[in-house]
C-alpha cells in the first residue's frame, strides 16, 4: 500500500501568499513538475483578521487561531501554539509570513521539522527592512532564503536561495515585489523537497543526498526570467 503523504501544518500572521503558492502546489496533478506531495491539514493564524485564514477556508483546509494578544507572555503563548500543533501530528511546520520570534524551547520541540521563508540573502539582514537595507548598503544581487528554524533569529541552516540583480533607482517597494515573486517559487520547491525527504537537518548542517550543503544552500539565478 501506498505511504500517506507527510502532513503539514502552516503558521501565518498575514495576508498569506506564500501560503497560496504552496496551497496551489499541493493542487496540481501529480505529474507536474511542481507537484507538492503532501497534505496542508491545517493553517494556525496568530490573528484573527489574518487574510491567510481565508485563503485557507476556500480551499477546504481546517484553520485556528491562537492570538498572541490573549496571553500574558512568549512562554505561555508558545506553550499553547505548540499544544495545538501536537494535536494535528504534524511531520513538518512551515511559517508563511509568521512575524513572531519563538522561544527557543518551541524550537528546540521541532528541531529539524521547522523551516521559515526570509525576504534577504541570509546571513545578510536578518530581521526587517531587508530590502531598504539591501538598497542602502548597494547589494548588485538580492533574494529570498528557505532556512531552517534553529533558536537564533534567522540564522539557521539556508535549504534554498533565489537571488537577482538589483535595479539603479529602484525602491524598496519594488524591489520587495520582485522578491516575492521568487519566494513564491523557492518555497513551494523547498516543501516539495521537504516531503521527498531529501534534505534533513543534521548536526546544525541542511544535509542532501548524504551532503552537506553550502551555506547558501541550493542556489538559483531568476535574473533570466523576465518576470523577475
Amino acid at each position: 500500500m501506498p505511504q500517506d503523504k507527510p502532513r503539514i501544518v502552516v503558521l501565518i500572521s498575514g495576508s498569506g501568499s506564500n501560503l497560496q503558492a504552496i496551497i496551489d502546489a499541493t493542487r496540481l496533478s501529480d505529474t507536474a513538475d511542481k507537484y507538492i506531495p503532501a497534505s496542508i491539514i491545517a493553517v494556525i493564524s496568530n490573528r484573527p483578521n489574518a487574510y491567510g485564514l481565508k485563503r485557507a477556508a476556500r480551499a477546504g483546509i481546517e484553520t485556528q487561531v491562537v492570538d498572541h494578544t490573549a496571553f500574558k507572555g512568549r512562554e505561555a503563548f508558545d506553550q499553547q501554539l505548540a499544544t495545538v500543533i501536537d494535536s494535528y501530528q504534524p511531520d513538518f511546520i512551515i511559517l508563511a509570513g509568521f512575524m513572531r520570534i519563538l522561544t527557543a524551547d518551541f524550537v528546540n520541540r521541532f528541531l529539524g521539522r521547522l523551516i521559515n521563508i526570509h525576504p534577504s540573502l541570509l546571513p545578510k539582514y536578518p530581521g526587517l527592512n531587508t530590502h531598504q537595507r539591501a538598497i542602502d548598503a548597494g547589494d548588485k544581487i538580492h533574494g529570498a532564503s528557505v532556512h531552517f528554524v534553529t533558536p537564533e533569529l534567522d540564522a539557521g541552516p539556508v535549504i534554498i536561495q533565489g537571488f537577482i540583480d538589483t535595479r539603479a533607482g529602484e525602491s524598496a517597494e519594488d524591489l520587495a515585489n520582485r522578491v516575492l515573486l521568487i519566494e513564491h517559487q523557492i518555497y513551494p520547491l523547498a516543501t516539495k523537497m521537504l516531503a521527498q525527504g531529501m534534505f534533513a537537518l543534521i548536526d546544525g548542517l541542511t544535509v542532501m543526498k548524504n551532503e552537506p550543503l553550502p551555506p547558501h544552500g541550493y542556489l538559483i539565478d531568476y535574473n533570466s526570467t523576465a518576470k523577475y
